[in-house]
C-alpha cells in the first residue's frame, strides 16, 4: 500500500514506465528517443562506504540509440542536500553501467518545481567543472485533464495530472474525468491508480469526494483503502457516498444547491441514475441542471 505521496509520485512510474517516456517528449519537449524495452533497477546506489544513497525510482530504457538510465526523484519541498546527491547519482550511474544517465524530478509544488530546475555547478564560478540540469515535472508543466475524453486517451498520464493538479476548483472535473476513464482499463491497474491518486491528494474535500466516487464504482472494495471507508459492500451507504459527491461537487463549483434539489439527491439508491448525476454535477450551469436529461 503506498503510504505517501512521495511513494505514489515516482512509483506510478513504476507502473507504466512508458508515462515517463510521454512526459519527457510531449511535456517537457524533450527528444528522448522511443524505448522498445523498460527494466526496473536496485535504486540502492551506496558503496562500500558507510554513506546511503537511494534514488526513488530507476527504469532502465533501451533505445536503438543505447540504453539509458532513468532516474526519478519525488521531491516535497526544497533540499540543498539534493544538490550534492544528485551529481553523485548520474556520476555513479555512469561510471557503474557506462549508460546515459537522465535525471527527472517530479513534484506537486510549483515553488519547488521552480528550484528543482535550477542548474547544479560544481567548480570554478563562471566556468564549472560540472553542471547537471535536471528535467521537472510539476504543477506549472503537466497537463490539467480535466475530459474524460481526454483521460481515456492516456489514463496514466491523467493519473497524473490529478495527482499533480488534484486541489481546489478545478479538482472536481479532473477527478471525475478520472473515475470516468478507469472505467475502460482493467480493474486490477485502476486500483493501483486509485491508490496513487488517493496518496497525492492533500485537500481533505478532494480526497473524500475521491473515495466516495470510488466506492461507488466499487474500486476501493478490492485494496487495503477499502478499510478506511465506512459502510463498505452495503449499496445504502454506496448511494449515500455518491448523493453526497454529487453536492460536495456542486458546493465546490460555487453553485447555489436548493432544498428540493438536495432532497431528491439525498432520497435517490439507485447508484446509475446517481452516476449519471455526478457526471453532470461536472458541467452543470444551476443545480437544476442535473435533472435535465431525465
Amino acid at each position: 500500500m503506498v503510504g505517501s505521496s512521495h511513494e505514489a509520485m515516482h512509483r506510478i512510474f513504476q507502473k507504466d514506465p512508458a508515462l515517463l517516456t510521454r512526459a519527457l517528449q510531449q511535456v517537457l519537449q524533450i527528444p528522448f528517443p522511443e524505448p522498445h524495452d523498460f527494466a526496473g533497477m536496485n535504486v540502492d546506489l551506496t558503496e562500500i562506504e558507510p554513506i546511503e544513497r537511494r534514488v526513488d525510482t530507476l527504469l532502465r530504457a533501451e533505445t536503438d540509440e543505447g540504453a539509458y538510465l532513468l532516474v526519478v526523484e519525488s521531491q516535497g519541498k526544497p533540499d540543498e542536500r539534493k544538490r550534492g546527491s544528485w551529481p553523485y547519482y548520474l556520476s555513479y550511474l555512469y561510471e557503474k553501467y557506462r549508460c546515459e544517465p537522465v535525471l527527472i524530478v517530479v513534484t506537486q509544488n510549483s515553488a519547488t518545481a521552480r528550484w528543482a530546475a535550477e542548474p547544479i555547478h560544481l567548480g570554478v564560478r563562471g566556468c564549472p567543472s560540472l553542471t547537471v540540469r535536471p528535467f521537472v515535472l510539476g504543477p506549472d508543466n503537466v497537463p490539467v485533464i480535466a475530459k474524460a475524453s481526454e483521460a481515456e486517451r492516456d489514463v496514466p498520464l491523467a493519473v497524473l495530472s490529478a495527482m499533480t493538479h488534484g486541489r481546489g476548483r478545478q479538482a472536481p472535473a479532473i477527478l471525475e474525468s478520472l473515475a470516468a476513464a478507469l472505467r475502460t482499463i482493467d480493474r486490477d491497474s485502476a486500483a493501483v491508480f486509485v491508490q496513487f491518486v488517493d496518496s497525492c491528494l492533500a485537500d481533505t474535500q478532494a480526497r473524500k469526494m475521491w473515495r466516495n466516487m470510488m466506492t461507488a464504482i466499487q474500486y476501493f472494495w478490492r485494496h487495503p483503502l477499502a478499510e478506511e471507508v465506512r459502510e463498505e459492500g452495503r449499496e445504502e451507504g454506496r448511494a449515500e457516498a455518491l448523493a453526497e459527491t454529487i453536492l460536495r461537487i456542486l458546493r465546490v463549483r460555487d453553485i447555489d444547491v436548493p432544498d428540493d434539489v438536495r432532497a431528491r439527491v439525498e432520497a435517490c439508491r439507485d447508484l446509475d441514475q446517481l452516476i449519471r448525476w455526478s457526471e453532470r454535477a461536472v458541467h452543470a450551469a444551476r443545480a437544476d441542471d442535473l435533472f435535465a436529461l431525465d
